[in-house]
């Protein structure tokens, strides 16, 4: 966008509040209605560069920060998520940067403690495949999630004991399973992304009372 020459060619409402304002047909910001009377921003007006600077650099700094605050007050967020929820809001790339900033600084934003927190608690009904999938599409890097599956030591018997609850679940009978209802299941746990052989082995296991599901 060039500075030296903001033009306001439309103005769009966002919400019943705020208006989406487009500078030299480039989509620049969100703002309270309010607000474009105070910066006079007018379609087809000329923005000062002094009020472009205040509003972007002061403005929505301050409140883009305010809002992430109040995201990760009530709980906790990766970083993408963050962005994400600040890019929805029509917040400036330089504002959202600032915002992340002053959340990790003050550590209210920490990829690794979200994984980690993440995959303790789901660690006993899902998979290790299923897990790293949905971490990844939180947007934390694969290196961060190779760290905490190590930390916490999520190897052995965990995911034949997440497969165990998820038969429980399901009210699988091992006494009375067809070997069609055995391959039904089968697939369903595939499909969850625990290892075939360890679903082989539960599935076909000829254990039935609760002892073995270790439950």
């Amino acid at each position: 966008m060039r500075i030296s020459f903001m033009l306001c060619t439309s103005l769009v409402d966002f919400d019943k509040k705020r208006v989406k304002v487009f500078l030299d047909e480039e989509f620049a910001f969100v703002l309270y209605k309010g607000e474009l009377n105070l910066y006079g921003i007018k379609t087809d007006q000329i923005l000062k560069e002094e009020n472009y600077h205040e509003i972007v650099r002061v403005v929505l700094v301050k409140r883009a920060k305010l809002r992430a605050a109040n995201l990760v007050a009530k709980r906790e967020y990766t970083q993408k998520q963050i962005e994400d929820k600040l890019s929805q809001g029509g917040y400036p790339s330089s504002c959202i940067e600032a915002a992340i900033t002053f959340l990790l600084e003050y550590h209210y934003l920490d990829d690794e403690r979200y994984a980690r927190n993440y995959l303790l608690s789901r660690v006993a009904s899902k998979s290790r495949k299923q897990l790293v999938m949905e971490l990844k599409n939180k947007g934390i890097e694969m290196d961060t999630i190779e760290t905490v599956f190590e930390e916490a030591n999520v190897e052995g018997d965990t995911e034949e004991k997440a497969v165990r609850l998820k038969l429980k679940k399901r009210k699988f009978d091992f006494k009375t399973a067809t070997y069609e209802e055995r391959e039904k299941m089968k697939a369903f746990l595939f499909r969850r992304g625990f290892p075939s052989e360890i679903i082989r082995n539960e599935v076909n296991s000829s254990q039935y009372d609760e002892e073995y599901y270790g439950l």
